[in-house]
């Protein structure tokens, strides 16, 4: 009996042992590098990718399956006019440098990312938003000017999130938020480093720390990932590759869905391409399957109009564009358009600049020359989306449900149609779910016949990561890797 109970305790003590020695850090690959880390100060998407729900929350976020779901607030009631949201924010919640979270932080974040000159990348998600209360330190009145279907939906949103007085001028290098995992230090141009908040308010995530690898290069992603230098790369640049770490037993892949609306987009106030007859033409140009076949080595979904295909609201207008060289020609005949070259600047991501040379030599097929500029992303955001300073370019946008970003003509691609600023504003203060769907497919639709970008195809999203990993997210509801609910298995 003593030497059962002498090995019994033995067998405990070694897997006492064992689960003490399982892996609580993670290293996450990232193609592209964030400008900053203020995700309420700038529009790149690898701002999210790093602080989404990590660092950084809001009153609400999108779960792993695109839900709404209480973050900071708990809960909320909604006044029967739809003008007036309260929210129950949790109590006991510190920001990282170890000040309070309370109802005062939520009226200044909402009333500095509605500001006049505000640098919040979407001015849209507050515009509705009439005045910001705090009734006590846990609770928040917000009242709207107008009732908006979509209000708990845009507070989920990353430039939603809460920041504090004392270090929102300072987050875009030094990010202070209220999340389970807290800043420890950014080396440019290699890596971001995240720590375990030992004070979080909710509950704590199995992982102690993480790191953010930053490699542009697919050869050094796979690379990388072969080696374990990386555990897991969630958005993979090297698609081409994943059969073969899908017959590794150390690799899992994981193919989903992203909100990621690839386009070829046109400066539509930059002659010739402000002639939507010339528009049509460069649509009616290109082979869409070409080009998920070349660039993403067949992962991706064809669409004709900016929506993702699994939103129920999509509608199928892929016809309108379809690929016909002859159309094409026909069109710019009309036009009265020959001998044109267009500038084509490419972003670093491999979806641009593979489908930069397809592109170019299907446009080359009906009269139209392209110069190729292949720009860093600092540079594109830069030239591209706030210079406006370009003919075309190919980018995915990765925000949820952002077909309003066509009722904006100082948008980088420059759409000025005032229908359709009308229609997204009655789809804003619509709140019957019914009358939404009709207005997103009357949205959808319109967009397409003013041929306003080449809708080329719904990003997938083609990740590789260690087989003992669980808890990545599968699609991506929104730009984020949320590490709250990642663990090692073993």
């Amino acid at each position: 009996m003593a030497m059962t109970r002498l090995a019994s305790a033995a067998l405990f003590a070694l897997l006492a042992g064992a689960a003490s020695a399982q892996q609580t850090d993670i290293t996450i690959g990232m193609q592209l590098e964030p400008p900053n880390l203020d995700p309420t100060g700038g529009a790149a998407a690898a701002i999210d990718e790093v602080v989404y729900a990590n660092v950084f929350e809001g009153l609400t976020r999108f779960g792993p399956d695109g839900s709404v779901q209480p973050a900071l607030a708990e809960s909320w009631d909604i006044s029967d006019d739809g003008l007036t949201y309260t929210f129950h924010l949790h109590d006991g919640v510190t920001f990282h440098d170890g000040t309070t979270f309370n109802a005062e932080d939520v009226v200044f974040s909402l009333d500095r990312a509605r500001a006049e000159g505000s640098t919040n990348a979407q001015p849209s998600l507050f515009a509705a938003i009439d005045t910001v209360t705090a009734v006590d330190d846990t609770t928040v009145e917000v009242t709207l000017s107008q009732p908006t279907g979509a209000f708990l939906f845009n507070m989920a949103w990353g430039d939603a999130v809460m920041v504090a007085p004392e270090s929102a001028d300072t987050n875009a290098t030094n990010p202070v938020g209220t999340g389970p995992f807290m800043f420890s230090e950014w080396v440019e141009g290699d890596r971001v480093e995240l720590v375990a908040y030992p004070d979080y308010w909710g509950e704590h995530p199995a992982l102690t720390a993480a790191t953010f690898r930053f490699i542009s290069d697919p050869n050094a992603a796979f690379a990388a990932v072969m080696a374990g230098d990386v555990d897991a790369f969630p958005v993979f640049p090297a698609p081409e590759t994943l059969a073969q770490f899908a017959a590794d037993p150390r690799f899992s892949v994981i193919v989903g869905s992203t909100e990621g609306e690839t386009i070829l987009a046109m400066n539509n106030m930059q002659p010739p391409l402000d002639d939507v007859r010339v528009r049509e033409a460069i649509s009616h140009a290109i082979n869409r399957q070409d080009i998920i076949d070349g660039a993403m080595f067949g992962y991706g979904t064809p669409i004709g109009t900016h929506f993702a295909p699994h939103n129920p609201d999509y509608v199928d207008l892929t016809a309108m564009s379809d690929y016909d060289p002859d159309r094409a020609r026909e069109l710019l005949a009309e036009a009265g358009v020959e001998d044109l070259t267009l500038r084509l600047m490419l972003p670093p991501p491999t979806y641009a600049r593979r489908g930069g040379e397809i592109i170019a030599a299907q446009l080359r097929e009906v009269g139209i020359e392209t110069e190729i500029s292949n720009l860093e992303w600092a540079q594109w955001l830069e030239q591209v989306f706030r210079g406006h300073d370009f003919d075309l370019t190919i980018v995915s946008h990765t925000e949820p449900a952002d077909i309003n970003i066509y009722a904006r003509p100082d948008y980088y691609f420059q759409y000025d149609n005032p229908e359709f600023q009308d229609l997204i504003a009655t789809l804003d203060e619509t709140t019957d779910p019914e009358m939404r769907s009709t207005l997103n497919r009357q949205a959808q639709e319109m967009i397409a016949a003013d041929y306003v970008n080449v809708y080329l195809f719904q990003l997938a999203k083609t990740g590789v990561a260690n087989a003992n990993i669980e808890g990545l997210w599968e699609n991506s509801p929104t730009q984020a890797n949320d590490l709250t609910g990642v663990r090692w298995t073993q």
